[in-house]
Order: structure tokens, then C-alpha cells, then sequence
């Protein structure tokens, strides 16, 4: 865990102004917060005496150009076809974007690479079966899969035009709806918008959770010899 960290010159763009994540210690100059509505509590167990400052992490880079707190506001993916491919530039299905988001986080990427979590041997390190080359790309059944009637009919398809629809999903980032956010925030944050966030409307719920989890983990992560 970073204790602290140099705050980034230039103009205070949203990426280094959401500073919320969970790897500035008490020493740390406090950052002034924007204005916003009060986080509902958030409580995990903690380790006597962990009390993380968790303000001045998210202007860290975690990829050119990309930083932490790109990965979690607003809640979108963006690819860049001029860079390699890639989380977070795009997404492939072999990416793992919990473990590199999570990392990006809780960890001090100066000390860390952010695929330090990803390297854990934690969880199934592949897909049981190769992806496919081509679209649907998704692997092939397990097994022989038994062929029976296909139903022609009887399907009730949607013909709405594409601008009828707002946006696909809301996990762009699935680290943000399933970690970041708070148990109590979960719903109206996925029927929130991505614009609700560049609005900074979850930035008490995120900067919460964040400091509740770093304080828990604190002691596991020095176990680890995680930095």
C-alpha cells in the first residue's frame, strides 16, 4: 500500500480531481472533494490501527495515457485503434478485468505491475476451452451437445430503431457496480447513467467503500507482500 504520492501537475482534469482510491496513507496533503450528497455508512472489519488516507491514488497511470481513475469514472470502455489492444484499452475475452482494475486500485503501480493480481494463483488461470477465432467467439460446449428441435416460431423479437436505446448494460467496468460501490448504492447505480458519474454523483459512495476495504485488506495485503 502506497503511503504517498506526489499529486500530478497540469490542469485538474476529472481523472486526477476523483480522488478516491485506496493507496494514500495519513500523511497525504488532503484534497479538496467536491461537493456531493452524503455516502450512506459503510463498514467492513478492520485491523487495529489501519486508517488509509485514500485520496491521491487515481491520478497513477495504468496505461498510457490511461489513468486509475479513468477506470472507474464514468463507467465506460474506450478503445483506442491506433494502440495495442487490451484492457483497459478495450476489452478481449481472455482479459482480466477484475484482477487489473482491482489492482489499479489497491495498489502502488509504481512498485506493482497492474497485472500483480492477475499473476495470483487464484481462480481458473484460462478458459476451460479455447475461444474461437470468428464471431460468436465464445468456446464450444463442453461435451457432446445433444441436437434436438430448433423452434422456428413463437419468438417475440424487438424491432425498435437503435435510438431507442440508451446503452446496452452498465458494466463497462464490472469492478465498479460489483467492488466499488456500496451494497446500499448497488441499485441506483445500475440504473444509473454514465453521465451520472462525470457528474461526480457517487463520489461520497465510492470514496467510502474504497477507504472501508482498504482498512480491511491492509494486513492481507502486507501478508501477500503485496505493495
Amino acid at each position: 500500500m502506497r503511503r504517498s504520492l506526489h499529486r500530478a501537475a497540469g490542469a485538474a482534469s476529472l481523472s486526477l480531481y476523483l480522488v478516491l482510491a485506496a493507496c494514500g496513507g495519513s500523511d497525504s496533503d488532503p484534497v479538496p472533494t467536491p461537493q456531493a450528497p452524503a455516502a450512506t455508512p459503510f463498514t467492513v472489519p478492520k485491523p487495529a490501527g489501519a486508517n488509509f488516507n485514500v485520496l491521491p491514488c487515481l491520478s497513477q497511470l495504468v496505461a498510457p495515457g490511461k489513468t486509475v481513475a479513468s477506470l472507474v469514472v464514468p463507467d465506460t470502455v474506450t478503445i483506442d485503434l491506433s494502440a495495442p489492444s487490451g484492457f483497459p484499452n478495450g476489452r478481449r475475452l481472455t482479459d482480466s478485468v477484475i484482477d487489473i482494475t482491482l489492482a489499479a486500485l489497491f495498489l502502488d503501480l509504481t512498485k506493482e505491475p497492474v497485472t500483480r493480481l492477475t499473476s495470483l494463483p487464484l481462480g481458473p488461470q484460462a478458459n476451460d476451452l479455447p475461444f474461437r477465432p470468428n464471431f460468436p467467439y465464445l468456446a464450444a460446449a463442453q461435451g457432446n451437445v445433444p441436437a434436438g428441435p430448433v423452434a422456428l416460431a413463437g419468438f417475440n423479437f424487438r424491432t425498435d430503431p437503435p435510438t431507442s436505446y440508451v446503452r446496452v448494460d452498465r458494466m463497462g467496468m464490472p469492478a465498479v457496480a460489483t467492488v466499488v460501490i456500496s451494497p446500499s448504492s448497488k441499485i441506483r447505480y445500475n440504473d444509473g447513467d454514465p453521465v451520472d458519474d462525470d457528474q461526480l454523483d457517487y463520489y461520497p459512495d465510492i470514496n467510502a467503500t474504497l477507504k472501508a476495504y482498504a482498512d480491511a485488506l491492509s494486513d492481507d495485503f502486507a501478508a501477500a507482500g503485496l505493495k
